[in-house]
């Protein structure tokens, strides 16, 4: 087949070409808008913690204290532990309890040899009755005395009477003498007379005098005596006493503990030998911080639970509160006037009375464990 060669020329062909149509570059619309939307997300965000964090610092106390329930788990049942020690020294001949016996109040837990205190309290009572006895003698030496007092009496009430009849027989003999009846030897023997009387009164009341301080002394022994017979009377007291300390009783009813003395052991007055749990007087001491006592009243109610018994709610009250944080009961309370300082929350202890009607009456122990809620929307009595 032949060749057709070139097509033909047509008129657009032969026209010149039209310059390309250039579409204009986009120039970015906003790219500080594009930067400030990058920025503003998480400076928005951090404003937002910011706010929160501030809300929770200033707030948080205030929340924390118009809770109506308060609880803390830093909480504790408490009780009456009462440490029983020996007051006399001896050996011990008998521990009549075991180990975590029940025990009644009066009961005997243990008991020292007491013939030693027997021997005291007899020799006692015998100085008692030795006392007893001088004074019964001192009364018989009174009684004696008084009756020579009295006769010292009516010997000064005789010899008056002769005092005043040799006055009167010498003035007669006087009058007689001068007359022809009477003689001087008669005067004069009335004289002597009077005058012999006269001694014999002064005699008899020096006598009287004499039995009257006699008296006063024997006064001043009975002060004496009965001073010693009361001093004896204390002793022969005392040593009952002692006597008495011989047996350690159960001043409560209760639970004893683990016994610290055995049946054939010395011990010496300050010995501790067992202590006594009463469980039926027990109650828990909470330990809340400061920001959760803002609406807690002395009356209000309270829940406790045990960690030993779960699921038992028990009811209670508050107490008391005690006057100062635990921290100032301790044997070195932290002063915080010099170096750093760090604020932390004290605790302030509370003290919940249990009701006597709740359901685990004589089962909970001192030291157990416990969850402790106030309802601090109750209204105290």
């Amino acid at each position: 087949m032949p060749d057709a060669g070139p097509p033909p020329a047509t008129a657009a062909a032969a026209a010149p070409a039209a310059p390309p149509t250039v579409a204009p570059v986009a120039t970015p619309a906003g790219p500080r808008r594009q930067w400030h939307g990058n920025i503003l997300i998480p400076l928005t965000a951090l404003a937002a913690a910011g706010a929160i964090v501030l809300l929770f610092a200033t707030q948080w106390d205030r929340w924390v204290g118009i809770s109506v329930r308060q609880v803390t788990d830093d909480a504790y049942v408490r009780g009456d532990i009462t440490p029983l020690s020996a007051k006399v020294e001896g050996y011990v001949t008998r521990v009549a309890v075991n180990d975590f016996d029940r025990v009644k109040a009066g009961d005997l837990l243990v008991e020292i040899d007491h013939s030693d205190y027997q021997a005291r309290v007899a020799q006692a009572e015998a100085d008692l009755l030795g006392a007893e006895a001088a004074i019964e003698n001192l009364k018989t030496r009174k009684a004696l005395q008084h009756a020579q007092v009295a006769e010292a009496e009516s010997a000064i009430v005789a010899t008056q009477a002769d005092v005043e009849r040799s006055k009167l027989e010498a003035v007669r003999q006087r009058d007689l003498l001068a007359t022809t009846y009477g003689t001087r030897q008669k005067v004069e023997q009335t004289d002597a007379e009077a005058k012999r009387f006269a001694a014999t009164l002064a005699r008899n009341q020096n006598e009287l005098d004499a039995q009257h301080r006699q008296m006063a002394v024997l006064d001043t022994q009975e002060l004496q005596l009965r001073a010693d017979h009361k001093a004896k009377a204390a002793m022969l007291d005392l040593a009952k006493i002692n006597l008495g300390y011989t047996g350690i009783v159960a001043p409560v009813a209760g639970m004893v503990s683990e016994r610290g003395v055995r049946t054939g052991q010395y011990v010496h007055a300050g010995t501790q030998v067992i202590a006594v749990v009463p469980l039926d007087t027990v109650w828990v001491i909470a330990n809340y911080k400061e920001t959760q006592l803002t609406r807690v009243a002395i009356g209000q109610r309270a829940e406790i639970r045990v960690d030993t018994f779960p699921g038992v709610a028990i009811s209670a009250t508050v107490d008391s509160i005690a006057p100062a944080s635990g921290s100032q009961f301790s044997l070195l309370p932290p002063d915080n006037a010099t170096g750093n300082f760090t604020k932390v929350v004290q605790r302030i202890p509370v003290k919940l009375r249990i009701a006597p009607d709740n359901p685990l009456a004589g089962r909970l122990r001192p030291g157990m464990s416990v969850v402790a809620t106030i309802l601090t929307d109750t209204t105290p009595p």
